[in-house]
C-alpha cells in the first residue's frame, strides 16, 4: 500500500542511493537538460529565420507553437509506452528523435522545410519526458525526492544556459543554422544509456504483480478521468496549464524583446538568460530542499508569489541594469516554480499509469503553453503595444492560476512509490 515516509536516516542522504539509482538519475538528467538546449535554442534565433526566410515573426513563433502542441503526442504515445514496455526504450528513442530533427533542420532550403521538422522535434521533446521523470522518480530514495526533483527540473535551466553561450559566442561565426547543427550531440546520449541503466525495481515489480493477477491497465490515459482520481487529475491540469504559461510567458519572447525593441547585441542578450538559468538551476535545488522539509505544495506556492511581485521590475524599465538584474532574480522565484513537477506528478499517480498520466498532465499544459508567443507576439506587434506589456499581463495571470490550482490539490510528501495496482483497485470502488 502507499505509505508516507517522515524519519530520517542516519547516513547522508547521497549515500543513500546506490549505483543504479545514480544511473537511472543521470540519464533523465542529461535527456532533459540537453532537451532544453535542442529547444531553447530556436527561441534565440527566431528573428535572424525570419529575416533570412522573409517571414513574419509571427509567422516563426508558430513553428514553436506547433512543436509545443506534438509534444503532446509523443508524450501520451511514451506515456503508454513506458507502461507498458518500461522506461528505457522511449526515454532513448526521445533523445535520438529531438537530436536527429534539429540536425536536419539545420540544412532547411525553405521555411516551410524547417517548420515541419522543428515541430516535428515536438514529439521527441514530448516523448522524453514521462519515461525521464518516471525512471528517474522510481529509481531515487523517498527521503531527498524532491530535493532531485528541482534538480532534474532545474537542468532545463542548464540547458537554455547552455544554448544562451552558444547563441552569445558562436553565432557570428556559424549563425543559426550551425546552431541547430550542434543539437546532434545528444544522440550519443543513448549509447550510455542502453548500457547502463536498468528499468525501476517498483515498475519491474509491478509488471510481475500484472502478470500474476492477470490484469492489465489496458487504457491508462482514460483510467486517470475516473471517479476516484477525476480531482487530482483535472487539478493537476490546471496546474500544469498554467505553469507552462507562466513559463513561455516569462522567457519565450524575452530575447526577442531585447533584439527587436532594444536592439541589443547577442552577447547582450546572453547575459540576462545565461544567468537566469543557472539561477533557476540553483532555484530548483533550494527549492527542492523546502519540498522535502515543507511539502510540495509551498515549495510551488511561495516562490509563484514572490514572482508575481518580481515581474514589473524587468518588464516595466528600459534600463539594461534592472533589466539583467531583475531577470536573473525571476529566475530564483518565477523560473523555479517547476522544479517539483517530476516529483509531484509521479507522487500523484499509481505505477501501473504514472508515465503517461505524468506525460498527459505536463505536456496538455504544452498546449496553453503554445498559444503565449503567437498571442503575445500578435499584442506587441499588430497592436503595436511592444512586448513588455503582454508579457507582464500574462506571466501575472498564470501566476495567480498556478497558486490556486496548487492549493487546491493533494500533498505528497514523503511518499513511497510502490509497486501495488493501485488504479485498478480503485476502479472496482468508483
Amino acid at each position: 500500500m502507499s505509505g508516507y515516509a517522515r524519519s530520517g536516516s542516519q547516513i547522508p542522504w547521497w549515500k543513500e542511493p546506490t549505483k543504479d539509482q545514480w544511473y537511472a538519475y543521470t540519464a533523465a538528467w542529461l535527456g532533459w537538460t540537453l532537451d532544453a538546449f535542442d529547444f531553447t535554442i530556436f527561441l534565440l534565433i527566431m528573428v535572424p529565420i525570419a529575416k533570412e526566410f522573409d517571414v513574419p515573426l509571427t509567422a516563426v513563433t508558430a513553428v514553436f507553437t506547433i512543436t509545443l502542441w506534438l509534444r503532446l503526442a509523443g508524450a501520451t504515445a511514451a506515456g503508454w509506452m513506458a507502461d507498458r514496455m518500461g522506461r528505457k526504450a522511449p526515454l532513448m528513442i526521445s533523445i535520438l528523435w529531438y537530436s536527429v530533427c534539429n540536425f536536419i533542420a539545420g540544412f532547411s532550403p525553405t521555411f516551410a522545410f524547417l517548420f515541419f521538422f522543428r515541430a516535428i522535434l515536438g514529439i521527441g521533446m514530448g516523448a522524453e519526458w514521462p519515461a525521464g521523470a518516471a525512471l528517474a522518480m522510481e529509481s531515487w530514495p523517498t527521503r531527498s525526492r524532491g530535493f532531485m526533483s528541482g534538480v532534474l527540473q532545474g537542468s532545463w535551466g542548464l540547458g537554455f544556459a547552455l544554448s544562451a553561450l552558444a547563441y552569445g559566442f558562436l553565432f557570428d561565426l556559424i549563425g543559426w543554422r550551425g546552431l541547430l547543427w550542434i543539437g546532434i550531440l545528444p544522440a550519443f546520449v543513448v549509447i550510455w544509456v542502453r548500457i547502463y541503466v536498468k528499468e525501476p525495481e517498483v515498475w519491474v515489480e509491478n509488471q510481475r504483480q500484472q502478470r500474476e493477477k492477470q490484469v492489465q491497465v489496458r487504457a491508462p490515459l482514460f483510467s486517470i478521468f475516473k471517479p476516484a482520481v477525476l480531482f487530482n487529475t483535472l487539478t493537476a491540469v490546471l496546474w500544469m496549464a498554467a505553469a507552462f504559461c507562466v513559463y513561455y510567458s516569462i522567457w519565450a519572447l524575452f530575447s526577442s524583446y531585447l533584439q527587436k525593441e532594444l536592439h541589443w547585441t547577442p552577447l547582450m542578450v546572453a547575459t540576462p538568460l545565461f544567468w537566469a538559468n543557472i539561477v533557476v538551476f540553483v532555484g530548483s535545488g533550494l527549492w527542492g530542499i523546502v519540498a522535502d522539509r515543507w511539502g510540495r505544495r509551498p515549495a510551488i506556492i511561495i516562490p509563484a508569489v514572490i514572482a508575481v511581485l518580481i515581474t514589473p521590475l524587468y518588464l516595466m524599465t528600459t534600463d539594461p541594469l534592472w533589466i539583467i538584474s531583475g531577470f536573473i532574480v525571476q529566475g530564483m522565484f518565477g523560473g523555479a516554480i517547476y522544479g517539483q513537477n517530476p516529483s509531484y506528478l509521479s507522487e500523484r499517480f499509481p505505477t501501473e499509469v504514472r508515465a503517461t498520466a505524468s506525460g498527459f498532465v505536463y505536456h496538455q499544459g504544452a498546449i496553453w503553453g503554445g498559444l503565449v508567443a503567437p498571442v503575445l507576439t500578435y499584442f506587441a506587434v499588430q497592436m503595436n503595444m511592444g512586448f513588455a506589456i503582454p508579457m507582464l499581463i500574462g506571466t501575472t495571470v498564470s501566476l495567480l492560476v498556478v497558486i490556486f490550482a496548487v492549493f487546491l490539490g493533494p500533498e505528497t510528501r514523503g511518499k513511497h512509490l510502490v509497486a501495488d495496482l493501485e488504479i485498478l483497485e480503485a476502479a472496482e470502488f468508483p
